[in-house]
Order: C-alpha cells, then sequence, then structure tokens
C-alpha cells in the first residue's frame, strides 16, 4: 500500500471515530480515560501536536471544535455530567496503568 492510501484511509477511519463520538455523546470522556487511557481531549491534544509537528498554528480550542464538533464550551454545558466519586476513584487506578508514551 502506498503512503497516499494509507493516509487516506487514516484519515478516514479518524473521521469514522469522530462520528462516531458524536453519536455517542452519552459517553463520558471520565469513562474512556477509565476503559481506554484516552478521551475526546487527548485527541484534540493530539491533533493540535500534529499540526504543529507540520509548521501548522492551532490552539487548543481549535483542535477541540475539530474533535468535539463544537465549541469545547458548548459541549461541556450541553453533554458533560459531574464524575461521581466512583469514577474519580477509578480514573486514580486507570491513570496510574495509562501514563506512557502517547497516552492521555
Amino acid at each position: 500500500m502506498d503512503d497516499a492510501t494509507r493516509t487516506e484511509l487514516e484519515a478516514a477511519a479518524f473521521r469514522r471515530l469522530l462520528a462516531h463520538l458524536d453519536a455517542r455523546r452519552d459517553v463520558q470522556n471520565i469513562d474512556m480515560m477509565n476503559l481506554t487511557g484516552f478521551c475526546r481531549n487527548c485527541l484534540s491534544r493530539w491533533y493540535q501536536e500534529a499540526a504543529a509537528e507540520r509548521g501548522l498554528d492551532m490552539d487548543k480550542e481549535a483542535a477541540r471544535e475539530i474533535v468535539y464538533g463544537m465549541p469545547y464550551d458548548q459541549w461541556k454545558a450541553a453533554h458533560q455530567t459531574d464524575a461521581t466519586p466512583d469514577q474519580q476513584a477509578a480514573f486514580k487506578d486507570a491513570f496510574a496503568r495509562n501514563v506512557g508514551p502517547g497516552t492521555g
């Protein structure tokens, strides 16, 4: 497979991931972090870092808007709930497991 095709496939898979996350706004970032070690904020940071590696100036809010499909503050107000004590405890445990190269 040539590099251009690989890049196109990766981009299509990323767009599908964003569409899936948009359809599952009920899934909280803390739950994603607890189960997978990354969340929507991680994706937006990785996007911003990829832009910077290519000499593009992109701030955190612009990257988040790409991942969230709307301004982050608007998404938080409409979809984010407060973390429960159980979620917070699980996050502490998960954080220790998930810290490493390429993680949130």
